[in-house]
């Protein structure tokens, strides 16, 4: 065999460069073009205070945080409880202090604790302004380093089960069987091991199962769906979107709002954002701030099961066609 020629070994080399330029893009961007911008927290306070303190933020740290007033501590308290903000700083006492959820963001939580040192230029010189976690992972993952280590993991479980059934499976009932099935034992399987094992989830196991099953479902679905549709390039396009732009753009190692511009929202329309987002609110928040995960998630599996009923009878529709299109073969006696 002779060997290929140069321009053949230049366009593979141009090819990968291409490959691992986007790789970058993908997975770097968003980490170099964070920062904190349009983060909902709370004030809590007088009126009065409550106008002042906003507006000096609001002119030292410009449209970082998005601001609702609301009277006292308990009702800032339960926004932070219903994931309605992130935070609260709360005045009510006369000192300020800082009220932070470190489960919902430990980065959101240490920008909440510089605000802290910006109250203290703010017309009380001298105050000490305490921080408070309302809401922390379990001690054994103080960080929650388990639960933004699962993010890749939940986008290759279900890449990785549409690609497998795609191999080994005939027949599209058993595959969307076999698909159903993986997510629910492999939901049993990485929730045991983040919260019994690692110790990185707290609340209810069966809903913890129950977060992690629905999005390994909606990611293979709509992979095997895609597969069906459009054969091995609607599985490659559908692997592209869920790993190039649904895990960068999740949101789980950070919060969609310190991603830049427009591509946190974006990542929460994606299964990998929608279900790292639903399983902090299970882990941590006992469901709440859940529903527009929920929703997501249920629409990407049906769009799952449309694809692939919708590539069933397409294949059977061609195979109809062919069938009339063979020539009938005359028959000697």
């Amino acid at each position: 065999m002779s060997p290929s020629p140069w321009s053949r070994v230049l366009g593979a080399a141009a090819l990968l460069t291409a490959i691992i330029s986007v790789l970058l893009t993908a997975f770097a961007w968003p980490s170099v073009r964070s920062s904190v911008h349009d983060v909902p927290i709370a004030v809590a306070g007088p009126a009065a205070a409550v106008e002042q303190v906003t507006a000096a933020l609001g002119e030292k740290m410009p449209d970082a945080f998005d601001f609702t007033a609301v009277a006292d501590t308990k009702a800032a308290e339960q926004l932070i409880l219903d994931r309605e903000v992130y935070g609260a700083i709360d005045l009510t006492a006369g000192t300020p202090q800082v009220i932070t959820a470190s489960a919902a963001s430990a980065q959101v939580a240490q920008v909440l604790q510089t605000v802290g040192a910006a109250l203290s230029q703010t017309g009380t010189p001298g105050a000490t302004v305490a921080v408070r976690d309302l809401v922390s992972p379990p001690a054994d993952d103080p960080r929650g380093a388990g639960l933004a280590a699962a993010a890749l993991p939940l986008v290759m479980g279900g890449m990785l089960t549409a690609i497998l059934l795609t191999r080994m499976l005939q027949g599209s009932g058993r595959r969307i069987a076999g698909a159903l099935t993986f997510a629910v034992t492999g939901g049993l399987a990485m929730t045991a091991i983040l919260q019994f094992w690692f110790g990185s989830l707290g609340g209810s196991y069966l809903a913890n199962v129950g977060a992690i099953s629905l999005t390994i479902a909606a990611t293979s679905l709509t992979l095997l769906g895609l597969e069906s549709l459009l054969g091995y390039p609607g599985l490659g396009l559908g692997s592209a979107i869920m790993m190039l732009i649904g895990n960068p753009l999740s949101g789980t190692v950070s919060a969609p709002q310190m991603l830049p511009g427009w591509s946190g929202a974006l990542g929460q329309l994606l299964p990998p954002g929608a279900g790292g987002q639903l399983l902090r609110s299970t882990a941590y928040f006992d469901g709440a701030g859940s529903t527009h995960a929920i929703i997501v998630l249920a629409g990407w599996l049906a769009l799952g099961v449309v694809l692939y009923v919708a590539g069933g009878m397409r294949a059977r529709r061609n195979d109809r066609t062919e069938a009339h299109d063979i020539p009938a073969v005359p028959v000697q006696v």
